[in-house]
Parts: C-alpha cells; sequence; structure tokens
C-alpha cells in the first residue's frame, strides 16, 4: 500500500509521436512552446525549445497538443525500468509544471539510462494556457476526478456532491475518461507498461500546511505521508485498479518555486526512492 499512494509533502521511442521534424521546422511546439513560457516565469521560450519535444497523439477538449519527451537508453531496451512522469494535471498548479521542466533539464544533462522516463509536463494544457488559468480543463472538469474505479462512477459524483458541495472545481465529469486528456493518458499508461508513476501537484497557496515531522523521514526537504485517495482520482486509478506503484509529489505553493537547491534535492531522492523500491 505505501508504493501505491505514498506523497511527499511539502516539500521505447515509439510511433505514436510526431518526431520526423526537428523543432525548428514544427510551427505548433514553437507556438505552444511560446504559450506555456508566457505563463511561467521560470520558463524561457528557447529553453522550451531546447528539449525537443515530441507531439503525442493526443490532444486537449481545444485541440491543444500535448508534449512529451522520452529519456531512452540506447541499449538493452527490455530490462531497465520505465518511469512516467506527469506534470500540470490541474491548469493552475504553475510549479507543478515548472518543476517539471526543471527536471527535464537535468536529464538533459546527467541522463545516465538507467530508466526509461516518459515525461509529461502540462496534462492540462487549456487549464493552464487560459488568460485566468483554472484547475480544471475547457469542458469545466477536473481531470483529476476522471479516472476508472472499480465502484463506478456514481461514488465520484456523490462524493463531489456531499463532500464538496457542488463545487466546480472538482466536478469528475459525467462518466470515466470522458475527457480526452485522460482518456488518452489512461490508453498510454495501457501502451507504455510503465513500472512506476510519478505525478507532481501543488496546493493553493492559501491551503498550504505542514505535516507533523514525528516519525517522517525527509527527502529533500519534504516528508513522506500516506495520502487520501478520492473515488475517480489517479492515484486511486493507478495505486488500485491498475496495481502500478505511484508517487504523488505536492509541492508547498502553485504560483512559487521550490528554491533550486530544493528542486534538486527532491528529484535526487525522488531517483532514491525509485532505486530502492522498483
Amino acid at each position: 500500500m505505501f508504493l501505491k499512494s505514498l506523497s511527499l509533502i511539502l516539500v521505447i521511442l515509439l510511433p505514436f509521436y510526431v518526431s520526423a521534424e526537428t523543432i525548428e521546422e514544427n510551427p505548433e511546439v514553437q507556438d505552444y512552446c511560446k504559450r506555456i513560457s508566457d505563463k511561467l516565469a521560470s520558463l524561457s521560450h528557447k529553453e522550451c525549445l531546447s528539449h525537443r519535444f515530441e507531439i503525442a497523439d493526443g490532444r486537449s477538449v481545444k485541440g491543444a497538443p500535448i508534449l512529451v519527451k522520452m529519456f531512452d537508453s540506447d541499449n538493452d531496451n527490455t530490462t531497465h525500468k520505465r518511469i512516467l512522469l506527469i506534470g500540470g494535471i490541474h491548469g493552475d498548479e504553475y510549479s507543478s509544471v515548472s518543476v517539471v521542466f526543471k527536471w527535464i533539464a537535468l536529464l538533459d544533462q546527467y541522463y545516465t539510462g538507467s530508466y526509461h522516463w516518459q515525461i509529461i509536463p502540462l496534462l492540462n494544457p487549456d487549464g493552464l494556457l487560459q488568460k485566468s488559468s483554472k484547475r480544471v480543463n475547457a469542458n469545466g472538469v477536473d481531470l483529476d476526478r476522471n479516472f476508472p474505479s472499480g465502484t463506478g462512477h456514481g461514488e465520484a459524483n456523490q462524493y463531489w456532491e456531499e463532500n464538496t458541495h457542488w463545487n466546480p472545481e472538482y466536478f469528475p465529469g459525467k462518466m470515466p475518461l470522458s475527457e480526452p486528456e485522460t482518456h488518452w493518458l489512461a490508453e498510454e499508461i495501457e501502451r507504455y507498461q510503465p513500472d512506476a508513476i510519478v505525478a507532481v501537484h501543488a496546493p493553493n497557496s492559501t491551503q498550504v500546511y505542514k505535516l507533523p515531522k514525528d516519525n517522517q523521514p525527509e527527502l529533500g526537504g519534504q516528508y513522506q505521508n500516506i495520502i487520501a485517495t478520492y473515488p475517480g482520482s489517479f492515484n486511486q486509478y493507478v495505486g488500485s485498479e491498475i496495481n502500478i506503484p505511484i508517487i504523488t509529489i505536492e509541492l508547498p505553493y502553485a504560483d512559487v518555486m521550490p528554491a533550486r537547491s530544493e528542486i534538486n534535492e527532491i528529484w535526487s531522492n525522488l531517483v532514491k526512492w525509485l532505486n530502492e523500491s522498483l
């Protein structure tokens, strides 16, 4: 159970992607990187382009591309563990996107081939890229409540009604995987078959809290803690429905980046966790 819902609080090349063109030849990626960098103070247009993303076959509600970065060892494809890293599930969690870009930069410099990485820095582009960024996608659905569960989607809707009192920011959608972003992600997980999944989130600054330090092992200034899972949530789907180890990293602020030393330390300890757990 520890592997299925671990949280750090306070803190191959495949034919499904457009990869034949260089970044300079792909105006869609250039435009998309420009829109993202205009939103994120920590990311420049040049830096985004330098990562040479591929375009997944999935799209957002409004047709925005979902960018993917692959780090795939050239040798022994069958034995290296596969890790799926996802940021920007909620469009108003800026730091969850920015931090993933910084980790991509680390891998660009220091990738050793120990793992196969598939990285999605921004699953919810429509939520981030509108004038006033929102948690939900363009259909008003919380992507983190739109996944299948063994009890059916009625429980997700019941939880939304009874526990959030129909708060539109937590609307789970009319049915599981009703959204193009979640539908694509579920299919991609089935295709990629990751050995572990890492999801990055960030609470709003008004909701920041600290956990007790007693008996909490430190990981990069963060603290490990078993987190709650909600009906229809990504954590529940991955950990309970398809039985893949998942670690969720909750950054302390949605709109403030951790210090660079902290970003690097969380990354170092994430890799340590993977080494010890897989």
